[in-house]
This record gives C-alpha cells, sequence and structure tokens, in this order.
C-alpha cells in the first residue's frame, strides 16, 4: 500500500466504475423508523451512493407502496441496489436482474450472497459464482466478501469494479476486528476497498480510511444510534477526517519520548 506524497483534488474524489464522487461514505436506507428519518439522515450523511435491498425496500415493486425513492430520488442520488437476504448465487443474480428492470437498466450494483442466518458471513463460492455470471451480462459488480486477500484478488480479477471486505460482522457493531487483513487488501488492490460491515461509531470509520480504504459503507450504524441524524453527521465527519489524516501521513511511531519543543536555543536553567 503506497503512501501519497501529497493530495491533489483528485485524490479527494472516490471513483468507481469510471463514475466520480465527493463523498467517501456510502449509507444503507434500512432499519429507520420512517421514510422521514430515511431522508434526513442521508441527508446528513452527506453520502452520494444509497443502497436498498431489492428484497426489503419497494423501490416500485409495489406501486400502492410508499417508495424509497420518493425520499432518495434517483436525479439527486445512486441508488446501489443490493442482494441482502440472498443465499444463493442463483437467488443473487435473479435479484440483481430484477433491480436492473427496476431501475432503467442500472448496471451497478452490490453483490453479497450469505453463507447463513446467524452470522451473515459471505459465502464465498457462491459470491465468485454469482459474481462471474454478473460481470458477463454486464454488470458492474462491487462485491460484499470475506477479508481474505486471496479471495479478494480473485474478485477483482475476474472484473469486479470495488471490492467490499467487512470489517466484522454485519450489524455488529464491532468495528475492524483484523486491519492486518484489510491492510494486505489495500496493498494488492487496483480497484477501490470499500469496508463494508461492523462500524459501530465514528471512529471505527475514521480507522478504515487511516489505513487507506477507499471509502466505507454502513447502515445500523447509523440506524441504530439514539439520534441518527447526528450519527449520520458524525459518520460524514469521520470519513473526511480519515481520509485527509491517511493522505497527510501519520509521524512514525517511537518507544521512546519526543520533545513537542527542540531543545537547542533554550534558556538555561537557573
Amino acid at each position: 500500500m503506497s503512501k501519497p506524497e501529497a493530495a491533489p483534488a483528485a485524490q479527494e474524489n472516490l471513483t468507481i466504475a469510471g463514475r466520480s464522487y465527493r463523498s467517501r461514505l456510502l449509507v444503507g436506507s434500512g432499519k429507520y423508523r420512517d421514510l422521514e428519518e430515511t431522508r434526513a439522515a442521508t441527508e446528513a450523511s452527506g453520502a452520494e451512493i444509497i443502497t436498498v435491498a431489492i428484497r426489503r425496500v419497494n423501490i416500485g415493486q409495489d406501486p400502492g407502496a410508499p417508495s424509497l425513492l420518493d425520499v432518495v430520488p434517483p436525479s439527486r442520488y445512486t441508488i446501489l441496489p443490493n442482494t441482502a437476504g440472498c443465499y444463493t448465487a442463483a437467488d443473487a443474480v435473479h435479484t440483481l436482474k430484477l433491480a436492473r428492470e427496476l431501475l432503467d437498466g442500472r448496471q451497478l450494483v452490490k453483490l453479497e450472497v450469505l453463507g447463513d442466518q446467524r452470522t451473515l458471513f459471505p459465502n464465498m463460492p457462491e459470491t465468485l459464482r454469482a459474481a462471474e455470471t454478473l460481470i458477463k451480462d454486464g454488470f458492474e459488480v462491487m462485491v460484499y466478501c470475506s477479508d481474505d486477500p486471496i479471495q479478494a484478488k480473485l474478485l477483482e480479477e475476474m472484473g469486479c469494479v470495488a471490492i467490499m471486505p467487512l470489517a466484522s460482522l454485519i450489524g455488529s457493531g464491532m468495528g475492524i476486528l483484523n486491519p492486518w487483513n484489510l491492510s494486505l487488501i489495500l496493498e494488492q488492490a487496483q480497484v477501490p476497498v470499500l469496508v463494508d460491515a461492523g462500524i459501530g461509531t465514528a471512529s471505527d470509520a475514521a480507522i478504515a480510511m487511516e489505513l487507506g480504504c477507499d471509502g466505507v459503507l454502513m447502515n445500523t450504524a447509523i440506524a441504530g444510534a439514539r439520534d441518527p441524524v447526528r450519527m449520520a453527521h458524525a459518520m460524514r465527519l469521520a470519513v473526511e477526517a480519515g481520509r485527509a489524516a491517511y493522505l497527510a501521513g501519520r509521524m512514525p511511531k517511537r518507544f521512546a519520548a519526543s520533545p513537542s519543543s527542540p531543545m537547542a536555543g533554550r534558556v538555561p536553567a537557573l
């Protein structure tokens, strides 16, 4: 993972599948009390990419029910359909083909194929199978995966446009449990790497960005807070601060103290 020497304006934008975004925070659209809270928290986050669980959220499947798109309009946000709740490659592929029809041919999608209901850990063989099928069908696949650098590289070589390793279990709020594995993925990646799952509070998001991640995706950390709108704003600031710290380059860690003021030229002691 090479450290940048400067922070040109181009590095401040997140580029995925050839499209540029000012915000490096991606947010989900579930678990809020109502659509109004969804709208307010989304705005406070500053996010431009909003993930939508096609199996759980109405974006037109039910014409008689309120639609998420009424408060998160595609004219303002990039709607990123995901396959939350899918446990097989076939189910995930079917879900995203439905999403493409509902979203007027939208090709950018988030793939996740889960292994079981208790851990929601990714089923990597099924994930690889689904990714291969979707990419051949013209989809631009952002993929939720384990923090295994070998699996991440396979997905990148297959043609995924972004790799999204988990920090810890979905909805757990446990933060980044294995920063070493994330660092290994970052060192080899030629596409954006975004932490997906496990973020609990603003410091977790900042740490992910300080490690060099290109972005962070979260839902429960915001929607599950006592004040989701305030937390959304906190996450926005954390991602921005973490990115700035990464670009600035932290001071080296030392095993001895180093005085803040120079010793040379000091006034002699009495």
